[in-house]
């Protein structure tokens, strides 16, 4: 079945689906553009319900198991898509639940934790690094995040879908990583504060990051095991968060393959 018109209802619902975050909770549903970030979805065993596909553009075979396939005309690809270059492809997908208790973490675990998110760029690109460093979970202390926001899918070039995620409120992740003997490692300005790189990522570590408008809250610099600085050698006193969190992370990873 081809869809030419912009008025098809399933058009218009997948707008919906793109626009508005209440919409993707209440349907469970969400949209992912591109193909990378749908074959990653497929890999991450996320479960495709309907994909739409402009025969115009798209070039690839991807295994869409048991979703409807659709076919749209490059006028209403165009329409759906945020980039005009991502493969004619449109996916959309059921939500997974994001809750701790579903978190399964290895043996000396690396997580990154972030206690808010002011940008779903930030959030994609932080999740980004996750993938890259292979950290076992990044977790987000609020449970309202939309993790399957458009644009968290398209600054995280689909690594959503290889990343555990999990959200909730601060004190219930704290109550979790301490249940785990996970070290909390914090990035907060104290007298006591250590340099990233005197601090040892060897063993169990969740690294704790805050906002650049605000920073960490107390609540995490007083129940941490560790508060850490990046060194800041100019003018400005901080970095973007998802900058702070790749080169914490890496730390961790060049730490853990020296050892």
């Amino acid at each position: 079945m081809q869809i030419e018109s912009l008025q098809n209802p399933r058009i218009k619902s997948l707008l919906k689906l793109q626009e508005k975050s209440r919409e993707r909770k209440n349907q469970g549903l969400f949209i992912v553009e591109g193909t990378q970030e749908n074959e990653l979805a497929m890999k991450g065993n996320y479960e495709a319900v309907e994909i739409y596909l402009c025969e115009d553009i798209y070039q690839h075979t991807i295994n869409f198991g048991n979703a409807k396939v659709f076919t749209i005309t490059r006028l209403v690809f165009e329409k759906l898509a945020y980039r005009k270059s991502t493969g004619g492809i449109i996916g959309v997908y059921k939500t997974k639940a994001v809750q701790l208790e579903d978190l399964d973490l290895p043996e000396n675990a690396l997580v990154v934790v972030l206690e808010a998110v002011e940008k779903p760029g930030n959030l994609g690109a932080v999740l980004r690094t996750g993938d890259g460093a292979k950290v076992d979970a990044v977790i987000v202390c609020d449970e309202t995040v939309d993790f399957f926001n458009p644009n968290v899918i398209r600054s995280s070039v689909g690594t959503l879908f290889t990343n555990n995620i999990a959200a909730g409120k601060k004190e219930d992740v704290l109550n979790f990583l301490q249940s785990k003997n996970i070290q909390v490692v914090s990035t907060f300005l104290r007298d006591e504060t250590k340099s990233l790189y005197e601090t040892n990522f060897t063993k169990s570590s969740a690294i704790i990051l805050g906002t650049e408008a605000t920073g960490l809250s107390d609540f995490w610099a007083d129940n941490s095991d560790s508060l850490i600085k990046i060194p800041m050698l100019g003018f400005v006193d901080s970095l973007n968060v998802s900058n702070a969190a790749a080169i914490c992370v890496y730390e961790a990873v060049r730490q853990r393959e020296k050892n």
